[in-house]
């Protein structure tokens, strides 16, 4: 007798921040083509349609162009989008700057940029949509997607090293607070993924400095697909049990 997969998103409708490229990009993609309705959020509209002409085309999507921390106008928009597609099944929160930036040149202004849109955002938009107005009698999956930098160190990286090692951190709470709400909530770390982002980094501005980050991988570097397809996992039934962790998909960045 065969076994019907729990390693699908049929019907289930999934919130994907940063959605515009990226990893938020892929992970939207692949949420559509297994069978989930999508709410598609970022800052530029026209990114965004760019994601929407590559998803399945039996689901349904809608596309919210806004930035992460308005938070009156996101939560607003945000219910508008559950009238449409249903009530939450899940989140991926992708949406994050990062930077190499030397510690004498750490501002606190520039501190409090980098917490407020890879933090704070994280946790309102997590306060947000664990309200009944936005979520599904049957529960949800919040993932925060962190980095390997939020587990261990390296030079010129410690505002983006503090506020992914906050989500980390935080995300273990909240997976306790909000269990009796029939809510996971986890964290996915990548490794050197190659995205738009990435290829604007220092470390691959030259061939020396990609092949030394290369090296730091025994699997070579990652590439989106990777990523979205943990979440599709952590999303899914088949990771019903599964909540306060962080999944490490990193080619062996951090077994060394």
């Amino acid at each position: 007798m065969l076994l019907t997969t729990p390693f699908h998103l049929t019907n289930k409708t999934i919130l994907i921040t940063g959605a515009s490229s990226g990893i938020g990009r892929q992970c939207a993609i692949n949420c559509s083509r297994m069978g989930a309705h999508v709410i598609l959020l970022g800052r530029r509209p026209e990114a965004l349609e760019e994601t929407a002409n590559q998803l399945a085309g039996d689901r349904k999507f809608i596309i919210i162009a806004v930035d992460l921390t308005d938070y009156d106008e996101v939560g607003g928009k945000i219910k508008e989008a559950v009238q449409v597609v249903g009530k939450l099944d899940g989140v991926i929160h992708s949406a994050g700057i990062s930077t190499t930036l030397p510690l004498r040149m750490v501002k606190p202004e520039k501190l409090d940029h980098y917490f407020q849109t890879n933090v704070t955002a994280a946790i309102e938009l997590t306060r947000l949509v664990t309200k009944p107005v936005f979520l599904s009698t049957e529960g949800a999956s919040i993932i925060f997607l962190s980095s390997v930098m939020g587990m261990v160190g390296e030079t010129g990286k410690s505002i983006y090293s503090l506020t992914k090692g906050a989500l980390i951190a935080g995300s273990k709470s909240l997976a306790l607070e909000l269990a009796r709400k029939k809510v996971r909530v986890n964290c996915i770390s990548p490794g050197v993924v190659e995205t738009p982002m990435s290829n604007q980094a220092v470390y691959t501005q030259n061939e020396q400095a990609r092949q030394r980050i290369q090296a730091l991988h025994p699997l070579g570097l990652g590439n989106v697909e990777d990523i979205a397809n943990a979440c599709i996992f952590l999303l899914s039934d088949a990771a019903r049990w599964v909540t306060g962790t962080n999944l490490v998909v990193d080619g062996g960045y951090t077994a060394q």
